[in-house]
């Protein structure tokens, strides 16, 4: 669970990928909203109430057979809103939240054959609590609290329900401006303090103010689920000036906001620059394309330029630009409109083969880096003979098909390892079936990218549900599909139509007749 509240430098094959059940089902509701308001079209939301039903049968959280027997019966009609199905709908979902995670729980206390595999629970906690509104900072100090005593799964689960049902507190947080035009209007400001009301703020609760020349701030009292989402609140309540200060006349420097969030209570200063989202097109400096820009732009150059706001820009700028990357690359003018990929739906549909395809390569190469026995065993001396991360990466593949057991260094890190090791033994054992329900993940992420894109852009609404949440999902994993496109651009030669065409026959053909390896989906053998 560690890996899923880890913001900087985790692999992106280790990192959730969707949203709770609970959040998916808000989100639905949303669409039938919007597709009244013809921002998303009755196809996409159709879409979207098909795959949540795959979803919400085996979730042990959503209640009794019964309330989940009627979830399913409403998922399986339209639910146009205003309808009456829409609102018995809403009703079960508000009976469905109470106790969620109370309940699985209560199925990981059953007899071991009974209980939810470990990692499908470590999912499904980490999912809902993120929904729920806690920060992943938050989430990953009391998570690595546990792990560093080695706490039990019924402390953890006990831990987990109790994150579940705390109200929300109140936080007093102070946003400092190194930079404040027109002071006297955030003088007559209730929140307003001074430079020095600041600093003696500062003081009094024993912060450093060593370096610190405020112009000014706002202490505000938010209502959040801990104190780096209250942090975030008001982040974005800074930001929202900043973006307003830019309209002004003149070059005054608008507002400008110091480098640190400091919240009443909390014993460190919360930096007000947020985490990179996680994408990372990393063949740009593996293959030394990073500084070769001159000659004429490529659609390669287009689609980055675009995307560039995915990792630390604004959600609206982020979510619009990424997609108009994803668009530019995946989509073209010849495709086929039928009702289940309407509108640009197809890009998403072939970003995601992309990004199925790329994982069991990513998580083996990784593992082969992991693995370290004290006495070199078989393994260690072939993946020392490799020469490339194609060849690690089939030994290990060989290597987990034979049943053998891999040895992963650092105690920290050892269960993330031994739980990839599970996850690729599954997918060398039946790839085709497991990069099915993989690709299935990555679509759902993907086409919830592109709706949030439409409320975004013909909505006119930042006010998505699900907003926050499909760019924290997506972001990785868009990141990954960039950097598979990029490579096969600028170093095979091969269009990112092409490669999504030989991603989309990889999932069709990996463990047939034509000897195709799990390795071998994206990049062909030379």
């Amino acid at each position: 669970m560690i890996d899923f509240f880890t913001l900087e430098g985790m692999p992106w094959p280790r990192r959730l990928w969707d949203i709770g059940s609970l959040l998916a089902l808000e989100e639905l509701l949303e669409a039938s909203i919007w597709a009244r308001q013809r921002v998303l079209s009755p196809a996409a939301v159709d879409w979207q109430r098909h795959e949540l039903l795959k979803v919400i049968g085996p979730d042990i959280g959503l209640g009794s057979k019964e309330l989940r027997a009627e979830l399913t019966s409403l998922l399986s009609k339209p639910l146009p809103y205003p309808s009456t199905a829409h609102r018995r709908l809403q009703d079960i979902v508000d009976h469905a939240r109470e106790g969620y995670l109370s309940r699985w729980a209560s199925a990981a206390a059953r007899p071991e054959e009974q209980r939810p595999q470990p990692e499908r629970l470590a999912r499904v906690v980490a999912a809902h609590l993120l929904d729920l509104g806690y920060d992943a900072n938050h989430l990953a100090a009391w998570i690595g609290q546990l792990a560093r005593r080695q706490a039990i799964i019924d402390e953890v689960l006990q831990g987990a329900v109790a994150l579940d049902t705390a109200a929300p507190q109140e936080f007093t947080v102070l946003a400092v401006l190194d930079n404040a035009p027109e002071r006297e209007q955030a003088q007559r400001h209730e929140a307003w303090l001074s430079g020095r009301e600041v600093v003696d703020w500062l003081k009094q609760r024993g912060h450093s103010t060593n370096g610190l020349r405020p112009g000014g701030g706002f202490l505000y009292r938010m209502v959040a689920r801990d104190p780096f989402s209250a942090a975030s609140q008001v982040r974005e309540l800074v930001e929202h000036m900043v973006v307003r200060s830019s309209f002004e006349r003149g070059n005054r420097g608008g507002v400008r906001a110091a480098s640190k969030l400091w919240v009443d209570e909390h014993p460190e200063p919360i930096p007000f620059v947020t985490p990179s989202r996680g994408a990372h097109v990393l063949s740009l400096v593996n293959e030394g394309r990073l500084y070769q820009v001159q000659g004429q732009r490529t659609l390669i150059d287009d689609a980055l330029e675009l995307a560039a706001p995915l990792n630390r820009g604004a959600l609206g700028p982020a979510v619009a630009g990424v997609w108009a990357a994803i668009e530019s690359l995946l989509s073209h003018p010849d495709d086929p409109s039928d009702e289940e990929r309407s509108g640009k739906a197809v890009a998403a549909d072939r970003l995601a083969a992309v990004i199925a395809c790329s994982w069991p390569r990513a998580e083996l190469t990784a593992l082969a880096h992991r693995h370290q026995p004290e006495t070199p065993d078989a393994l260690a001396y072939a993946l020392a003979a490799c020469t490339n991360s194609r060849e690690r990466a089939a030994a290990v593949a060989k290597a987990l098909a034979a049943g053998e057991m891999l040895a992963p260094t650092e105690r920290f890190r050892r269960d993330s390892d031994i739980a990839a090791v599970h996850r690729m033994r599954r997918v060398v054992a039946n790839p085709r079936a497991e990069l099915a329900t993989t690709a299935a993940v990555f679509r759902i992420a993907m086409r919830r990218l592109y709706r949030t894109r439409n409320i975004v852009l013909h909505g006119g609404s930042m006010q998505g549900v699900a907003l926050k949440a499909a760019l924290r999902i997506a972001a990785p994993l868009v990141g990954a599909g960039l950097d598979k496109i990029t490579y096969a651009t600028l170093v095979n030669d091969l269009s990112p139509l092409a490669l999504a065409a030989r991603a989309e026959n990889g999932l069709k053909l990996v463990g047939g007749e034509t000897g195709m390896t799990v390795v071998d989906l994206l990049d062909r053998r030379s």
